[in-house]
């Protein structure tokens, strides 16, 4: 257990106690509104067209089995303490470094809301022309922000629940209405670029998911709301391979037989996708994308609003409650949508994936050694009174893992740039479980709150 951690329900910056876990199912539901996006779908198609469908399954397959195995050790890990990965990231880096990892979280977080919130925009405006897409985009901030007013374990839950039985149904019927009107055809197991599969497509599809392991924080936030007898089968089932089976595999074959089935102009995007289900479906075809982008909106709003709450703590803005950060969560969505910055953002996203890579690399090898337990006698202290501003342990490991990486990225052959993210993994890793294996108590804790 957290030490001295002042216990209350959901707050990034508190623990959540065992009295106030959920029960297998409402926790399920609540976490598998990131199953459905169109972003699982387009990612797939497009590099299906780019590598081949073949190369890309391969490493949709790779993905599915890493981020089991991961996410496998962070649930567990997360239900046992129950801590954030705001109060996580205390351990490892201290106070500043935290506030670093948290500012990430939530920037991401942010960018998918703005992503999947314009498709939904897009939707409503296409069918709906007399509609400006900035009204359209105002309507989608005005009603995703009050969603998130509730909490996970009361409200997150039963409206998930209740739309996700629409999404599988939505899906089955987006690739009947499509063979219907087109007729089946093997192409789109041949899809792939004019001049043949590239060599070791398919691990360039593994890779490209390594930019998407801010799953593993979305994971950690809700994994710390189930209950420890429940440990198992979140780790396994729910958090684990059996999800990426269906958010990856499922989503992404679907991608593929309806990019390579239905004509669209010009390339293959979010939008495309969009305007080619709204021409077959019609108004189910809105009603399919209304529930698979909402669905996936009420988790990146809800952890945007929960780590920007964590981010303005460390600056005196502890007492402003939840709602009001997922209220500027809205208004950054709805101004990052006016401002037309998805260039910027997607160069950002790519920096911030190494980040990413390199904080999940830092976690596992903490949760792996048994170097902190000894130090602390099974005690994790992460109060903010408590902890050091800076934590050379896990300081030096995430930016000189994160360093390398971008450098490798911006600097190196393209050969090598495809391994920017692993070897940021493994640089991070080793460098923490180095550190970490001649740690010092004052790493962790300052001197005069020495405890144990």
């Amino acid at each position: 257990m957290a030490g001295n951690i002042k216990t209350n329900s959901g707050s990034a910056t508190l623990s959540v106690p065992h009295e106030e876990r959920m029960n297998r199912g409402s926790l399920s539901m609540a976490w598998w509104a990131i199953c459905s996006a169109m972003f699982w779908l387009v990612v797939s198609a497009t590099l299906a067209m780019n590598f081949g469908t073949i190369n890309t399954l391969i490493g949709l397959a790779l993905s599915v089995v890493t981020y089991g195995l991961i996410n496998a050790v962070i649930t567990r890990y997360a239900i046992r303490t129950g801590l954030s990965v705001a109060l996580f990231s205390r351990v490892l880096f201290g106070k500043v470094g935290a506030t670093l990892a948290t500012l990430i979280f939530f920037a991401t977080a942010i960018y998918y809301s703005v992503f999947e919130g314009s498709v939904i925009a897009v939707a409503i405006q296409a069918y709906f022309p007399s509609l400006s897409i900035e009204v359209a985009y105002l309507i989608v901030v005005l009603y995703s922000v009050p969603l998130v007013f509730g909490s996970v374990q009361n409200w997150l839950d039963k409206f998930n629940g209740i739309l996700l039985p629409f999404y599988i149904l939505g899906l089955i019927a987006a690739v009947a209405v499509t063979i219907n009107e087109y007729g089946y055809s093997n192409a789109w197991l041949n899809l792939g670029p004019q001049s043949g599969n590239p060599e070791n497509g398919w691990w360039n599809c593994f890779t490209y998911f390594m930019g998407v392991w801010i799953l593993m924080m979305y994971t950690w936030d809700y994994a710390r709301f189930g209950k420890e007898d429940d440990s198992r089968f979140h780790a396994t089932i729910n958090f684990g391979m059996p999800f990426y089976l269906f958010t990856f595999m499922i989503n992404g074959m679907v991608g593929i037989f309806l990019a390579a089935t239905i004509p669209t102009e010009g390339g293959l995007s979010e939008v495309s996708v969009v305007l080619a289900i709204l021409k077959l479906m019609g108004i189910w075809g809105l009603l399919f994308v209304w529930v698979s982008q909402t669905r996936i909106n009420t988790a990146n709003f809800y952890l945007a609003a929960e780590n920007m709450q964590a981010f303005f703590e460390r600056f005196g803005l502890s007492s402003v409650p939840r709602f009001f950060w997922a209220i500027a969560v809205g208004a950054v969505v709805y101004t990052l949508m006016l401002s037309n910055v998805f260039s910027f953002i997607l160069q950002a996203l790519a920096y911030q994936g190494i980040f990413v890579v390199a904080w999940v690399a830092i976690a596992l090898a903490h949760i792996f050694s048994p170097k902190y337990d000894q130090l602390f006698g099974g005690h994790i202290e992460c109060c903010p009174q408590r902890v050091t501003s800076f934590n050379p342990c896990g300081l030096i490991a995430w930016f000189s893992g994160a360093g390398l990486g971008i450098i490798i990225l911006n600097y190196a052959n393209a050969s090598l740039a495809l391994f920017s993210a692993p070897i940021t993994f493994l640089v991070s890793f080793c460098v923490y479980l180095m550190l970490l294996n001649s740690a010092k108590h004052h790493w962790f804790v300052r001197d005069e709150s020495l405890t144990n």
